[in-house]
């Protein structure tokens, strides 16, 4: 099975972040373009841009990053290929909680023998502990 069909459930980039992404990428253009006198500052603010723009490109094209059925989940991986993962091959779920700098976040893990895929709340569009919570209903479901 490819591509997402037949999911019980889809996590996806919340819209807000995307159009944040967005104008972040065309403010920085705008300022390349203002400060064009200024090399480093030139290529410092079109590197910005570009780095923001392809981000934005990158949930335009593949806003759901994860969705999951009783057969098993389907994984964003790259900028757009979607991998199919059945609950076999899934080894571990959990969810890391980190903190440094002040800051705190979580990820979520889904772990297989090869291959370990991370979201956070901002690519899940919710908490990384509801979604665990959820994958587990559909796993043992």
């Amino acid at each position: 099975m490819t591509g997402i069909s037949r999911q019980a459930r889809q996590w996806r980039v919340r819209r807000e972040f995307t159009a944040a992404k967005s104008a972040a990428a065309v403010a920085f253009g705008v300022v390349a373009a203002v400060v064009s006198g200024d090399t480093r500052g030139m290529l410092l603010c079109s590197a910005a841009a570009v780095l923001f723009g392809g981000f934005a490109a990158r949930d335009l094209i593949a806003p759901v990053r994860l969705a999951a059925d009783t057969d098993g989940v389907t994984v964003v991986t790259g900028l757009a290929r979607r991998e199919r993962v059945f609950w076999s091959e899934v080894a571990h779920i959990r969810v890391a909680r980190n903190a440094r700098y002040g800051l705190r976040w979580e990820l979520l893990e889904i772990e297989t023998a090869e291959t370990l895929h991370l979201f956070s709340s901002h690519e899940l569009g919710t908490s990384c502990i509801d979604a665990a919570d959820e994958l587990f209903r559909l796993r043992a479901g």
